[in-house]
């Protein structure tokens, strides 16, 4: 079981917050770790896994002009990745990912290249907070992906349990 995911799994619980997750670059593993840890359907809503570009328009709402004008890999995609999943799930809070794992560039992004979003709280009584960060992970394409499934996560904790 990752740590990383039983921490957020706590943190949410503890606070009766809900979470997704929009997926293009981790093809899903990120919900596949947050559901290792016991208790996670109590605050995982799920998630849409986004690997092609026209399921980013289709399932999650961006729109087709930010993709043509910022590709597909850019802090732009991340943030309406983000915003179309909570406004179709309603979550607390939603995490966004989209970036190149490799082994070959896309759209002029080397491989590495990774745009993450963090966007909530979802609660009428506080203003919303979204994070967004580009990271440029090193090696080969299981590791890019599973560097980002661990920043992402961190993000969300970071934002959610500020020291």
């Amino acid at each position: 079981m990752n740590e990383l995911a039983s921490k957020v799994i706590k943190t949410l619980r503890e606070r009766s917050l809900h979470i997704a997750v929009a997926e293009s670059i981790t093809g899903g593993l990120i919900g596949a770790t947050l559901t290792t840890v016991p208790g996670a359907s109590k605050i995982y809503l799920g998630g849409v896994v986004s690997y092609a570009t026209r399921l980013k328009s289709a399932l999650l709402g961006v729109p087709d002009d930010i993709m043509r004008e910022h590709t597909v890999v850019s802090e732009e995609v991340a943030i309406e990745m983000a915003v179309g999943l909570q406004n179709r799930t309603n979550a607390d809070w939603v995490i966004a990912v989209t970036g190149v794992a490799g082994p070959d560039p896309q759209d002029g992004h080397e491989p590495g290249e990774v745009w993450i979003c963090v966007l909530g709280p979802r609660i009428p009584s506080l203003p919303q907070s979204r994070q967004v960060e580009r990271f440029d992970f090193e090696g080969d394409r299981d590791s890019v992906r599973l560097q980002t499934v661990d920043a992402a996560l961190e993000m969300l904790l970071r934002v959610v349990s500020p020291v």
